[in-house]
């Protein structure tokens, strides 16, 4: 029957020549060790990596990417809505433009007065509504 203890009991070996490793030659080098650092850790050294090291496989810790709550948007794109019609246009003259959860990016040019309500605004977003007229609200 195979002995669980902590301590192995030395007694046994002492009036033996090879300490129960067979011929003398066995256990002599660095070969018996079974490798060097970790390698053979998911093979012979298995037992010792799930008694002493059981997180060192998988991952621990990783969190994936979060996706943006706040999606941008350009001038340019906002000026091609209000040619294609999907702004309506308020009786001071300005497009009523409202965009929740978008932040306002100043890529391109307005060409039409417009009154913009969106999540956010780049200064030269802003800049740019207003030396056409228009106006920028955050929401």
């Amino acid at each position: 029957m195979v002995r669980r203890h902590r301590k192995r009991s030395k007694k046994k070996y002492l009036g033996s020549r090879s300490w129960g490793a067979g011929n003398i030659k066995h256990r002599r080098g660095k070969g018996s060790k079974g490798g060097k650092g970790y390698a053979g850790s998911n093979k012979q050294k298995w037992t010792w990596i799930v008694r002493y090291e059981p997180d060192h496989f998988g991952r621990h810790g990783f969190v994936p990417p979060q996706s943006r709550d706040i999606k941008e948007i350009n001038l340019w794109e906002i000026n091609k809505m209000i040619i294609e019609g999907k702004f309506k246009k308020e009786d001071s003259g300005k497009f009523a433009v409202e965009l929740p959860g978008y932040k306002v990016l100043g890529c391109g040019k307005l060409e039409f007065p417009a009154f913009v309500k969106a999540s956010a605004f780049s200064k030269s977003a802003v800049g740019k509504i207003k030396s056409f007229g228009g106006d920028a609200k955050v929401e």
